[in-house]
This record gives structure tokens, sequence and C-alpha cells, in this order.
């Protein structure tokens, strides 16, 4: 049986860990097993200049961590080796972004599990196109081009009015 000492370590440790996915907006379990030190290190590299957390953790520990939590429906991809990414709130997508490019250059060694956003539990499907859909600037730029287009149009529009009403005057 654990010791006092060991199981107030846990209990603390779930409780840390439950605290850093409610103040998060988005994160990805997977499976990292199969990856060499190399490619480890340059995971964690990548994640932490993104400001996402990254961690191994033990399943029953998480599963203890999301229990009775919106969050609890990630509980059936725990098993196997587990590692959580957690993003930080500037871009919550981060993880889910950084994460996928890995596993799909890492061709089948490695695993996207499940994941979240907003509170809301997502299988890995869902992860993954999240991954894919454009970051804040991308968006911006979007939004930018659609309302230049739309600017340069009306002022087109107004152009030609006005050189038609100039056109009649003359």
């Amino acid at each position: 049986m654990a010791s006092e000492k060991i199981l107030a370590q846990k209990q603390s440790y779930v409780a840390e860990l439950k605290a850093k996915l409610e103040a998060s907006d988005g994160g990805v379990v997977f499976n990292y097993g199969g990856i060499s030190v190399a490619e480890d290190t340059k995971l964690r590299k990548e994640l932490r200049e993104a400001g996402v957390y990254y961690e191994v953790v033990k399943n029953t520990l998480l599963k203890i961590a999301i229990k009775d939590t919106n969050l609890e429906g990630m509980s059936e991809s725990l098993e196997g080796t587990t590692a959580i990414a957690i993003s930080g709130n500037e871009d919550p997508l981060a993880a889910a972004r950084i994460l996928n490019k890995f596993a799909e250059a890492s061709k089948g060694k490695y695993e996207i599990k499940a994941g979240y956003m907003e509170g809301k539990a997502l299988d890995a499907n869902e992860v993954k196109a999240m991954a894919n859909l454009p970051g804040r600037e991308g968006l911006l730029s979007m939004l930018l081009s659609a309302l230049q287009g739309n600017l340069s149009g009306l002022a087109r529009a107004i152009d030609a009015v006005r050189a038609q009403k100039e056109g009649e005057a003359a």
C-alpha cells in the first residue's frame, strides 16, 4: 500500500494538473511511444517556443484529473504511453498544430489520441481538423483581404457612377 507521503504527492500532482487543464483553452493528449530522444528533444523545443506546456503523464492520474469534468470523454483514449500538451491561452491551437505536423512527419510512430478546446473533449479526428485551421495571423489576413476586396469594389462602383454622371453632364 502507498505511504501517506506518496499519496499526498499524487493528490497534489492531480490537483495541479486539473488546475492547468481548467485554466487553458486547448490541449492535446498523444501517444509518444516509438519516437527517438532527438525527435522528442526537437518536439519539446518547438512546443516550449510556442508557449505550450508538455508533460508525460500516467493514464491513471490524468483520468482522475479529468473525472467529473467536461473533459472526461478523453478517458477512453488513455491507454499506452501518454503525454499531454497544454496550449497557452494566446493560441489555443498551438499544441494541436505542432503535434499534428509532428505526427504526420513521424509516419505512424506517433499519434494524437484526443484533445480539448474551450472545455469540450475532442476525438483525434476533431483535433486534426482543428490543427488544420489557419492561425490568428492567417485569419486576420483573410479578413483584411476580404475587406480590401469589398472596399476596392465599392470604390470602383462609386467611380463608375461619378464618371457616368460627368459623362451625362458634359
